[in-house]
């Protein structure tokens, strides 16, 4: 107890830098998920939380019994699994092709201008994205036409929604995501890979068989958060996207939410179904989790 207690005091000031991030979080984070209780009240703004009508789980029996239900999940997963199919595996590629890169200045350049675009607002992504696929003058929207005689109508036809959607996080935010790997990558030995050349190894077969387990611990974490996120597609993105065409395949649960609850006022019901997102979310993460223990690998905890 007292090398605790003297550990403590040795590092104290260390322990000071992190309250900052401990108060933010308790006073933004967690003091808000008090309002979770209104998902079981016909709450009215009024009566506030104390007189609003107690219903128990009717908001969340309306909202399963709901036709909305069964395309909110379906257009939801669809978005997130291909981002888990074609998103994440590119940051992963991107750091392996970038790592090979011998001279450091053209390596912090490439860098640089890849995740230069992760610090670009959604909504001028959305403009670039209008003004590439105009179905009058967009660029893209006319090569097509020269190309296949036909003229797509990209930002209005449902089965391009969701390509256009994956296409802006790849373009977005890999560059951004590499930094993670590429700084996993920082510590793999390059003994192993002298080593291995000489044992006549190429470099794809010391990718597959160093690089690539160096950095699985890394691969496995970040799969296990992208898993909990599944349901979360983003809001600004969805909702600058949308239109009355599109709507069929780009109502997902955060823009549904939205719509609900800050237009229409259905408080209650809106957060009844952001409460399901954010438990199922919770549970895909354990399970998630679990399952890679269970497999010999590394977890969050």
């Amino acid at each position: 107890m007292a090398d605790k207690l003297a550990y403590l005091k040795r590092h104290k000031w260390m322990y000071f830098l992190v309250l900052p991030g401990i108060i933010y979080f308790i006073i933004f984070k967690y003091v808000p998920m008090g309002g979770l209780i209104i998902a079981f009240q016909n709450y009215s703004p009024y009566l506030g939380i104390a007189g609003s009508e107690w219903v128990g789980f009717e908001h969340f029996k309306n909202f399963f019994m709901n036709p909305d239900f069964k395309m909110l999940l379906v257009n939801t997963f669809s978005i997130s699994l291909m981002n888990l199919l074609f998103f994440f595996p590119a940051p992963i590629i991107l750091a392996l092709l970038l790592n090979e890169v011998k001279n450091k200045l053209l390596k912090r350049s490439i860098q640089t201008m890849i995740y230069i675009p992760h610090f670009i607002s959604m909504v001028i992504v959305a403009s670039i994205t209008f003004t590439l696929l105009n179905a009058e003058n967009g660029v893209i929207t006319q090569l097509s036409t020269m190309i296949t005689g036909e003229n797509p109508e990209f930002l209005s036809d449902p089965k391009y929604f969701r390509w256009i959607i994956v296409l802006q996080n790849i373009w977005k935010e890999t560059g951004w995501g590499m930094i993670i790997f590429l700084a996993a990558l920082s510590g793999v030995d390059t003994q192993l890979y002298e080593a291995a050349e000489m044992d006549g190894a190429g470099k794809l077969r010391q990718m597959w068989h160093i690089t690539l387990p160096a950095i699985k611990s890394t691969i496995i974490i970040m799969l296990i958060l992208k898993v909990g996120t599944l349901l979360n597609t983003g809001f600004e993105q969805i909702f600058l996207m949308k239109n009355s065409l599109n709507a069929s395949v780009a109502e997902v649960f955060d823009t549904y939410v939205y719509t609900l609850g800050i237009t229409q006022g259905a408080f209650s019901y809106s957060t009844a179904v952001g409460m399901f997102k954010s438990v199922v979310a919770t549970i895909m993460v354990l399970a998630t989790n679990w399952i890679c223990k269970k497999c010999g690998e590394t977890g969050l905890y």
